[in-house]
């Protein structure tokens, strides 16, 4: 009786991995994959402090609002910035995904290396107040190794650079668990803003966000192009006030995003320096793997290669590993409590 009551209730609920980003929320149910993939935004009215919309009609909104409309990003460089409208748009997401599931669902969620203890709460709090049965935290550089299809358990050591929206997170990982890290708030965000202070200095044109980040996803470039490529952009002339068309090229990007880049390559090189010496010979074997939306700049595994002299390579999907890793990950909750996950353990039960 009790195997025929655990056997519906697995059916009636379902365990879901959310990939928390700053930029996007990507969501895994298990048994379906990545069902979810929205921009962090929320459009909040002023007058009635109602959110109005969530995900990419939000971001539609930005810069377009008008003035009794607020248009929000509830996550700054990987951690929660508003409490109270993360757990709503957790609950928007949570429900889109789940539907009329009868349970609540277990939930577990990806976090920076870098967070304390304050901020993992948050992310607990919130988690479990959006209507999660409980609520796991697994660490966004193993998700995204297990995501990018690396044998977390063995005892071979695997290195990750993970660049996502906010954060880029390196790390070392041995027998499941994170032996050296880093972790940086100079990620995607920061090459959009990057490219609007290079925009602004050179051409003397204002662009917003969102035309930042479409120079970024065309030609932004940290490696000299073959084939380089231009694109003309539209924004406001800071001498005349008015419209003004730019063309801007990708060779103008191997400056514009000198500074951001120069931090990831010092935060690489700091995680190397304090590599055990017996995993860096696994390392020198078996490179790194860039995982995260921002590892598709032009060039950068081959610049990351240049620096350090150890191979590099872009995983397939990069965008998805971290989300695909917490779906992976899923399959151990039965064995976890909630909180923290270690998956080192999940390793020893395999020896």
């Amino acid at each position: 009786m009790f195997k025929f009551f655990k056997k519906s209730a697995a059916l009636l609920s379902r365990d879901i991995g959310i990939d928390l980003g700053t930029a996007t929320v990507l969501v895994y149910v298990k048994g379906r994959g990545v069902v979810l993939k929205e921009p962090s935004f929320v459009a909040i009215d002023k007058t009635t402090d109602h959110i109005t919309k969530v995900g990419k009609d939000a971001r539609a909104m930005l810069g377009r609002n008008p003035e009794n409309i607020d248009v929000i990003r509830p996550l700054r460089d990987g951690v929660i910035n508003q409490y109270d409208i993360t757990l709503k748009m957790i609950q928007y997401f949570i429900r889109r995904a789940c539907g009329n599931t009868v349970m609540q669902p277990r939930v577990m969620i990806c976090i920076p290396t870098g967070i304390n203890e304050v901020e993992e709460r948050a992310v607990i709090d919130a988690g479990t107040q959006a209507g999660a049965r409980k609520t796991y935290l697994i660490e966004e550089p193993v998700a995204a190794a297990l995501g990018a299809g690396l044998d977390i358990y063995s005892p071979n050591g695997k290195m990750v650079v993970d660049i996502g929206g906010g954060t880029t997170d390196v790390a070392v990982i041995s027998l499941g668990g994170v032996v050296v890290s880093e972790s940086i708030k100079n990620a995607g965000d920061k090459f959009d803003e990057a490219i609007m202070q290079y925009v602004r200095r050179q051409h003397n044109v204002l662009i917003g966000e969102r035309t930042a980040e479409y120079i970024k996803v065309k030609i932004g470039a940290v490696f000299e192009h073959p084939d380089p490529k231009e694109i003309q952009v539209r924004g406001r002339c800071m001498l005349q006030g008015l419209p003004k068309e730019i063309t801007i090229s990708s060779r103008e990007m191997l400056e514009a995003l000198m500074e951001p880049i120069s931090a990831i390559l010092d935060a690489i090189c700091s995680v190397i320096e304090k590599t055990p010496p017996e995993l860096i010979g696994d390392i020198i074997r078996d490179g790194i793997v860039l995982t995260g939306g921002g590892s598709m700049l032009f060039g950068l595994d081959k610049l990351i290669e240049y620096v350090t002299g150890i191979k590099t390579r872009v995983a397939k999907n990069p965008a998805d590993c971290v989300v695909n890793g917490t779906g992976l990950a899923l399959e151990y909750l039965d064995e976890m409590p909630a909180g923290m996950i270690d998956l080192s353990r999940v390793g020893r039960q395999r020896k």
